[in-house]
């Protein structure tokens, strides 16, 4: 079945050819090579802009040329964000309100250097929140540029975690608010809400479940009608 291509498919598509170019540019010193690859660049910068009027073709073009390296350094991965859904007694979600943007979400941040994923969820939920919370265990790994709720390639490690301690306090910098709610009372402009919420709840609820994640397609670049083959699946 036809499917109108949108503008998240094209920012995609552009994601995975500049990827590929600069995991080229970083591998090869071959000079006709790496003009081919520049070349594969240019097109990536061509189908972001057709996604996005704003954004200035040479700008993009100059910004993936800063991030090639060499080697292993210069293979293009996406970059991994942790998010927790915090749970309390009373079966209620942890959320904030991000200063940036006014959306909703569980608590997230970039995975740092030095710390394992589950120790940034930890630490994310205390700095963005002011709660002290134990990890429980992985609910949810998802494709950001697929899910089209980020404009990088980003990968979102998800875990299920429990408030032990402290008090709501909203970081001063990254967060507008920040609150406990209850399933059927969700502030407005949750983000995602529709694909992770469920998964939530049923883990705050202590209820058996697996890592929600995305099911893979065939091919993998195509975005076919949302369908069994394009929703969010559960290990087994």
């Amino acid at each position: 079945m036809d499917r109108r291509v949108t503008a998240q498919d094209l920012l995609r598509w552009s994601e995975a050819l500049a990827g590929i170019a600069r995991t080229g540019l970083g591998f090869t010193d071959n000079p006709y090579e790496r003009e081919r690859f520049e070349e594969v660049l240019s097109v990536a910068a061509d189908i972001r802009h057709a996604a996005r009027s704003d954004i200035d073709h040479d700008q993009v073009v100059s910004e993936w040329m800063t991030t090639t390296g060499t080697g292993v350094a210069g293979y293009q991965t996406p970059k991994i964000a942790v998010g927790a859904v915090v749970g309390n007694d009373r079966g209620e979600i942890l959320l904030v309100k991000r200063a940036d943007s006014g959306i909703w979400l569980y608590p997230t941040g970039w995975a740092d250097i030095g710390y394992s994923a589950s120790e940034v969820a930890v630490k994310e939920v205390k700095e963005e929140t002011g709660i002290d919370c134990e990890v429980r265990r992985l609910i949810g790994l998802f494709d950001g540029l697929r899910l089209g709720f980020t404009q990088i390639p980003l990968y979102s490690l998800v875990f299920h975690c429990h408030a032990v301690g402290g008090e709501l306090e909203p970081h001063p910098l990254e967060c507008a608010d920040v609150g406990w709610f209850s399933e059927g009372d969700l502030p407005p402009h949750v983000a995602g809400a529709d694909h992770w919420a469920d998964h939530a709840f049923r883990a705050i609820r202590g209820e058996p479940l697996d890592v929600l994640y995305d099911q893979p397609r065939m091919p993998p670049w195509r975005a076919d009608d949302p369908s069994p083959d394009d929703s969010p699946s559960r290990t087994t």
